[in-house]
């Protein structure tokens, strides 16, 4: 196998120009302040993925007993400023490039690069996508229209690989009254993280809980975050993905000073039901879940518990991260039924002078899974470490060097299997405007 991380080629610099050249004519010049005000920022991230299957060939990965690529990313983040006068106007835009570094057909298909659709499979060498987004602004009000990266309890965008999930859509984010925060959006598209393609919004489908391919023709959301105090904020969010699923979603983040210390509480409720035509069946699901952590003196302390109730696992959009305290780096432990508890311990070696780096550690465990098909009850664990530095000096100051570990198991192979998983992540940041 070659080196996971070979030099950049002079071809990746220049397609990379090239994404940011367009990006670049795409903002009109305007205003003073539209320019003024403007970013522009490239994260260089470099992956080595390792999925190993430890129980072979099961039917619902077409037999392959591991996944192992590395990639190169670039993701440029551009972000106007608005035209003056009482309506501001501006516009942003997201180029993302990924190249293929190590692959082979019997090992592809982790997600860090699309397919190429030959048989036998393997990976394209390079892909890249392009969003655009119109913003406008009056007063503490914006609406963006155009590619987004949803950050939300009922819609949070996936970046667990080389490029992250792109939505498409309108959204509304108004902080109008003090310690308020109200926020509206519809959206009918995704690009996902290891595609080029647009594609209608859907149904997630992990270990067939619903069918793949279920889609829609937009997904609506609106919610509220209150800060009640400084040490307490209460959220409201509801979400439909028409014809599918409604959720409801009730969260309250909370903190206080103890001992030297801060005890956080961190308790959230979902509620899914069927929508409309019910085009993935009937659904039924209750899922509660909360952490409590305590932090000193760089160590922190965490327990968590989750509980799914109803005849089916939670829903949640295609290209989304469920928003659940036991959602880690391999499972979500959202089956039909489950109860899951978590233990997470955190240290940041700053405590003693060694700045940049930290390290974490938790394990969780599932049990009481209603599995399709079967009256024997579902149980699963899962270990992760995590090791990360980021270099404080020198000519690669702000690398950041994270590597991610994780062991996955389970008793009901028909619709997971066993995993040991490595990820490797070399990223820098840096602003060229």
């Amino acid at each position: 196998m070659r080196p996971p991380f070979p030099l950049i080629t002079p071809r990746l610099s220049l397609g990379f120009g090239a994404v940011v050249l367009c990006a670049g004519f795409a903002a009109p010049v305007q205003a003073s302040g539209f320019l003024e005000d403007s970013t522009a920022k490239i994260e260089s991230r470099t992956v080595y993925f390792n999925r190993d299957f430890r129980d072979g060939h099961t039917s619902n990965d077409q037999g392959a007993s591991k996944r192992e690529e590395s990639a190169q990313g670039f993701i440029l983040n551009l972000q106007s400023g608005y035209t003056e006068g009482t309506v501001g106007f501006g516009i942003d835009a997201l180029g993302m490039l990924g190249f293929k570094l190590d692959s082979s057909a019997d090992s592809s298909n982790s997600g860090l690069l699309p397919s190429s659709g030959q048989d036998p499979r393997g990976s394209k060498d390079q892909y890249a996508k392009l969003g655009l987004t119109a913003k406008v602004r009056v007063s503490d009000t914006v609406l963006k229209y155009g590619a987004l990266l949803p950050d939300l309890p009922l819609l949070k965008y996936n970046d667990g690989r080389l490029l992250p999930t792109m939505f498409n859509g309108a959204m509304l984010t108004s902080k109008e009254v003090k310690d308020l925060t109200f926020m509206a959006a519809r959206l009918d598209k995704y690009t996902a993280r290891d595609s080029t393609d647009s594609q209608d919004i859907r149904v997630h489908c992990k270990n067939k809980r619903y069918a793949c391919n279920t889609t829609a023709d937009h997904f609506d959301m609106y919610g509220f975050d209150y800060k009640i105090n400084d040490r307490l904020t209460a959220q409201y969010h509801y979400a439909e993905l028409e014809d599918i699923y409604r959720q409801h979603f009730v969260g309250l983040l909370g903190n206080q000073p103890l001992g030297g210390g801060v005890l956080k509480a961190d308790v959230r409720l979902i509620k899914s039901a069927d929508s409309g035509a019910e085009r993935a069946g009937s659904i039924d699901n209750r899922a509660l879940s909360g952490m409590l952590s305590y932090a000193i003196s760089g160590h922190t302390f965490s327990g968590g518990w989750q509980r799914m109730n109803g005849d089916n696992s939670m829903p949640y959009l295609d290209g989304s991260n469920p928003y659940l305290v036991n959602y880690v780096q391999v499972n979500d432990f959202a089956a039909a039924q489950e109860r899951s508890w978590q233990l997470r311990y955190d240290y940041d070696f700053k405590a003693i002078g060694i700045n940049g780096l930290s390290f974490l550690t938790r394990y969780v465990n599932g049990d009481h899974i209603k599995v399709l098909g079967s009256d024997q009850e579902g149980k699963e664990w899962e270990r992760d470490s995590e090791l990360k530095y980021v270099i404080q000096a020198g000519t690669f100051k702000d690398v950041s060097v994270r590597l991610r570990n994780a062991t996955y198991r389970t008793n009901y192979e028909k619709f997971a299997r066993d995993v040991d998983e490595t990820r490797l992540i070399v990223s820098y940041n840096f602003s060229v405007l």
